[in-house]
């Protein structure tokens, strides 16, 4: 018998959620620009092309939560070669501290956050001259270094579109490389999203706490 749907935090009763028979368990979708924190061991899913899914998890509280974005382009500076955490960037810091200060109001720790990340394939074919795939690698790279947050593992870059299943209290990722290039669902739908936050870029004051 199936059980009841567990209650989401506030502000996420948006997000598609489902029972997975297959995984038996609660599931959440997300799709680009969005997150979502499980305090009940959901499992979390998406589909990535050259997005990037940071999966965080308080590996005490077991409480975690994964997030899918991309950066606005012009975002690197060609001379240093490093991503500035300032005005261009300021998408993918609205992601990442969104995230996690979701889970540290939900009762996790700084000190106990623990880091996967995923994505940042090179899928979209019109970007030849621009890898906004390696652009997005680089930034949340350099985001987790200034924030003192440890990478435990991550799958990025190569040319693949990745499937990712995200276990919320055990930090259990499941990532399944999607070998066929003819799929155009994923690369529209980073290509419409890309265009969307370069015409309307987000912008936060949030600060980590």
């Amino acid at each position: 018998m199936e059980a009841s749907m567990p209650e989401c935090l506030r502000g996420l009763e948006h997000i598609s959620r489902f029972w997975d028979k297959r995984h038996n368990t609660f599931s959440a979708k997300i799709l680009p620009g969005e997150y979502y924190v499980s305090m009940h061991g959901e499992l979390i899913s998406t589909v990535l092309g050259s997005c990037i899914s940071a999966c965080i998890r308080d590996k005490k509280m077991g409480i975690g939560g994964m997030n899918h974005f991309m950066l606005p382009m012009g975002c690197e500076d060609e001379h240093a070669g490093k991503i500035h955490l300032t005005s261009a960037t300021r998408y993918g810091n609205f992601a990442m501290e969104m995230l996690i200060n979701e889970i540290l109001k939900a009762g996790g720790s700084r000190k106990n956050l623990e880091v996967k990340l995923f994505g940042g394939g090179r899928v979209l074919s019109s970007m030849t001259k621009m890898d906004i795939g390696k652009k997005n690698i680089n930034f949340v790279h350099e985001y987790l270094e200034e924030e003192g947050l440890k990478i435990i593992a991550e799958d990025m870059g190569d040319i693949y579109p990745r499937k990712v299943l995200f276990f919320a209290d055990t930090g259990k990722v499941r990532v399944k490389k999607l070998q066929n290039m003819h799929n155009e669902t994923i690369k529209q739908r980073e290509e419409n999203y890309r265009k969307s936050i370069d015409e309307q870029p987000v912008q936060s004051d949030i600060e980590l706490f």
